[in-house]
């Protein structure tokens, strides 16, 4: 006799084809990107490509864009290797957690806002320059290349740290015990343990590192100085917005565009384990709560117990922490002055908080839908289908959008909409289109593993009782996915919220945001005023960052995931 089965029928009327979720965000990924990319080389049909190639403008700011993308991939990765080395030599300590939490404020701390903090320290008038100046010295030359180089190492040493330390802490106890065993010294355990650990990993972390340098745009257009210190990005902002010349600024993003598709490919050569990147400050409850099981029986105790090999790590320690530490808390000593009341209570400044809220969590939503639709289509090939590859090639048009820069996006947008709308009048919804491509990889890699953990554990179970749809979304999906989504959807907030890149190109006195309006201070010089700024958006995305996690994500969601 058969009986009726309520689930499956209401599954049914709520179910809808397994790839409709990937073909949706296919179909919008690939309108957002390569409309604006086909108008781009419709453009470039008409360029002199040879005038351009040899023009010595090119040819300048191609090759300084190498030089100091060059330069700030050697010093981030030749300071992060000490530092790491030095972290997991001394253990876990007092303090140990606080700095790899302190480490990991690089992925959510706004490009502008750090920066605004490492002028106060190194500028002409920043503590240094101060200081030089009570013992006689002239002050640092900061702007040009030596600052981009500070920022750069700011940024990226700490994301270094992160990635080599969890290399080396995924060494087995045994051959550090074994190691012991032998009496091997600091060269012996370099030679024969650390160094074959790192040796995989390096090549992958410098091209990662490289690549955040050489399309970095907020950092160059603010520190670099002049224009003997231009990037193609800001060569290409200039194009657009200074001089209009479209036939220049299509160039260079060609330009751009294929060398950051060389980059790509040249990526998938060498792999590196930077999950920890993308999760940020979520894993760090997780890990401090690993160090106090582990504190008692630390595998390399023995190995560097000598007094002066443990000062000279600790050293290293203290000094790396000072270097990302100090224009910090210069940020927040900077941002109480006397210009602070009329600062917030500015109808400017108000509007632009606004503009920086709707485009964070408009762009945080379309980021997580796009995501969702490619990974729960994945899911089906992947697990349901045993099409692994198949899976994983549907998930990787998700990271593609890492070819097009946000500068080179928005020119194609510029260049697209131009026939038909006033691209700045556009302005704000422009920025939630970029802003939301930009974040999508980072959403991707966030839930796919959770995703395809669920799907692993239940998705037979629930294939035989016919639970699929809204039905299997409400009741299996959600709840197991609520954290990561929460995570996932906070850290996209956060980044669009500090972005600079696409509301510099479309951005007008009408159309402001938080990062725009502290750029704007500092340009005119209302260092009180810009100050103040800076630290709203730090607060601004701060609070982002955790309430989105505490609302989405539960109560306990702002330490676990």
């Amino acid at each position: 006799m058969n009986r009726p089965r309520p689930h499956h029928a209401k599954a049914q009327a709520t179910s809808w084809p397994w790839w409709s979720g990937g073909v949706i965000a296919l179909t919008i990924i690939g309108a957002l990107t390569l409309a604006p990319l086909a108008s781009m080389l419709a453009e470039a049909g008409t360029i002199a490509w040879v005038t351009i190639f040899s023009d010595t403008y090119t040819q300048r700011i191609v090759r300084f864009s190498f030089y100091q993308a060059t330069l700030s991939t050697v010093l981030s990765l030749g300071l992060a290797v000490p530092v790491a080395l030095a972290i997991a030599h001394v253990g876990h300590f007092r303090g140990r957690t606080f700095i790899i939490t302190l480490f990991s404020l690089s992925l959510v701390i706004p490009t502008l806002v750090a920066i605004y903090g490492i002028v106060a320290v190194y500028g002409r008038t920043g503590w240094l320059s101060t200081l030089r100046d009570l013992i006689g010295q002239d002050p640092l030359a900061f702007y040009g290349l030596p600052g981009i180089l500070i920022a750069h190492v700011f940024f990226n040493m700490p994301l270094a740290v992160r990635v080599i330390l969890m290399s080396l802490e995924s060494v087995p106890d045994t051959n550090w015990r074994l190691a012991r065993q032998l009496g091997m010294g600091p060269l012996s355990v370099w030679r024969n343990i650390e160094w074959p650990t790192l040796r995989g990993q390096l090549p992958g972390i410098a091209l990662l590192v490289f690549t955040l340098c050489f399309t970095s745009f907020a950092i160059v257009m603010t520190l670099g100085g002049g224009p003997r210190a231009t990037t193609i990005e800001v060569a290409i902002y200039q194009a657009l917005r200074f001089d209009f010349d479209l036939s220049l600024a299509v160039a260079l993003a060609c330009i751009q565009l294929g060398i950051c598709l060389a980059l790509t490919l040249l990526s998938t050569l060498f792999k590196a384990d930077t999950d920890i990147g993308f999760q940020g400050i979520a894993g760090i409850k997780r890990e401090q709560e690993q160090g106090k099981g582990q504190a008692q029986q630390n595998p390399t105790t023995g190995l560097w117990s000598n007094p002066a090999t443990r000062f000279c790590n600790i050293v290293v320690i203290v000094i790396a922490s000072g270097f990302v530490i100090a224009p910090l808390l210069a940020l927040i000593l900077s941002s109480f002055n006397g210009s602070t009341l009329s600062v917030i209570t500015d109808p400017t400044t108000l509007l632009a908080i606004a503009n920086t809220c709707i485009a964070a969590i408009s762009s945080a939503m379309i980021a997580v839908a796009l995501a969702l639709g490619i990974l729960l289509s994945a899911r089906h090939l992947r697990v349901r289908l045993g099409y692994e590859q198949g899976g994983q090639w549907l998930q990787l048009a998700g990271n593609m959008i890492l070819i097009l820069p946000p500068v080179v996006l928005g020119t194609g947008l510029f260049l697209l909409l131009r026939p038909f709308a006033d691209v700045f009048a556009l302005a704000l919804l422009l920025v939630i289109v970029i802003n939301s491509l930009m974040a999508l990889p980072f959403v991707v890699r966030i839930l796919d593993a959770p995703v395809m953990r669920a799907a692993e554990q239940h998705d037979r179970l629930l294939q035989s009782l016919g639970i699929q749809g809204l039905s299997r979304w409400h009741n299996i999906d959600w709840p197991q996915l609520r954290k990561p989504l929460a995570l996932a959807f906070a850290l996209s907030a956060t980044l669009s919220a500090g972005d600079l890149s696409a509301i510099a190109l479309f951005g007008s006195e009408q159309v402001t945001t938080l990062p725009l309006l502290l750029f704007q201070r500092m340009g005119s010089y209302r260092l009180d005023e810009a100050a103040v700024t800076a630290g709203l958006l730090l607060l601004l995305c701060l609070a982002l960052f955790l309430a989105l996690q505490r609302l989405l994500g539960g109560r306990h969601n702002a330490t676990t995931h």
